[in-house]
């Protein structure tokens, strides 16, 4: 096939439009509350660019695209769909938990940066394990669909728990309670990557796990934007109610990470635990945000499909011989 022919197969316009406006769309997610505030126009020109050009992406890939960069037919596929959200929710968790954990070690608890990284452990250290442990069981038995049922109930259930860190919360108490997150991730990520694969057709399957990182990806960008806007607003809220920080409501509740530098600035003192407190209650809403996002997906991938891990991967060469082979039967039943 000629140089030009397969040229004339990329899809430059669906190319650029998805590469454009999803850098529209997540760029301002980077400096929304901080650089600029969340409702000033530069956030929110190029925040509804992007959502208006992934639109226009999504209907002329549909409907025009003669060789779409993203076929349509792997969202034709419940399985496919729940997985995809799945992957943009563990991308929302994962980064939520990463971002804001360690904030909430060296704000709360005044650790520094090196042993807020160790307090992470019991979460980090058991994703790998448990996603080795869960491979080999779906190998054996043939079947991911209650790994990916249970997997969400238990993430459902370890990121309400995150909610009962506190200000005064123990360290053996934390370390259980960072176990569960980990562990429950570690289930789901095989599981899902398992499934997507196991419901796209042969023609589509490189596409699709394509795709799965892409979401994975998405919901990492947007995870962090969305908690630090959860966080922000209960921060003011919750500082109002403290009368020596009421005047300095607005300014602590821009970022979360700047704050961690006032409160060890501080000198020990109701102030600075009043701050601690306050910053300790705001997280809760964040986790308990991510607890109803992943109460969803469990829902949701209630409805996942199993289907049958072992079959034969089929190429363009393989189906064009099976056509082939086919025309010749038919032929030599009509002589």
């Amino acid at each position: 096939m000629s140089f030009s022919s397969q040229w004339r197969k990329i899809d430059i316009i669906g190319v650029f439009l998805f590469t454009a406006s999803t850098a529209s769309f997540l760029i301002p997610l980077s400096w929304g509350g901080i650089l600029y505030p969340w409702d000033s126009w530069h956030t929110l020109t190029p925040l509804i660019t992007g959502t208006v050009g992934l639109c226009a992406f999504g209907v002329y890939e549909y409907r025009i695209a003669t060789h779409p960069i993203i076929p349509p037919a792997i969202f034709n596929n419940r399985t496919a769909l729940i997985s995809f959200a799945g992957y943009m929710a563990i991308g929302l968790i994962i980064w939520c938990c990463l971002y804001f954990l360690p904030l909430y070690y060296e704000a709360v608890k005044g650790f520094g940066p090196i042993m807020s990284g160790v307090a992470l452990f019991p979460e980090t250290f058991t994703v790998a394990p448990a996603a080795v442990v869960m491979g080999l069981l779906i190998s054996h038995t043939g079947q991911y669909y209650w790994i990916i049922c249970f997997g969400w109930f238990l993430s459902t259930i370890s990121t309400g728990l995150l909610c009962l860190l506190g200000a005064h919360t123990k360290t053996i108490v934390w370390i259980f309670l960072n176990l569960v997150p980990g562990l429950s991730l570690g289930m789901i990520l095989p599981a899902v990557a398992l499934a997507v694969q196991a419901s796209a057709t042969s023609e589509n399957l490189a596409i699709s796990v394509a795709m799965s990182t892409f979401f994975r990806g998405f919901g990492q960008s947007i995870g962090v934007a969305i908690g630090a806007v959860i966080f922000q607003n209960q921060m003011k809220s919750n500082l109002l109610a403290y009368p020596p920080l009421d005047t300095l409501a607005e300014k602590y509740s821009r970022d979360a990470a700047s704050v961690v530098q006032i409160i060890q600035r501080m000198e020990d003192g109701q102030v600075r635990r009043d701050l601690q407190q306050a910053y300790a209650d705001s997280l809760k809403i964040v986790w308990s945000f991510y607890c109803g996002v992943s109460g969803l997906i469990f829902l949701m991938s209630i409805f996942t499909e199993s289907y049958d891990l072992n079959r034969v991967l089929m190429t363009k060469r393989d189906f064009g011989e099976e056509n082939a082979l086919r025309e010749e039967r038919i032929i030599a039943e009509n002589f």
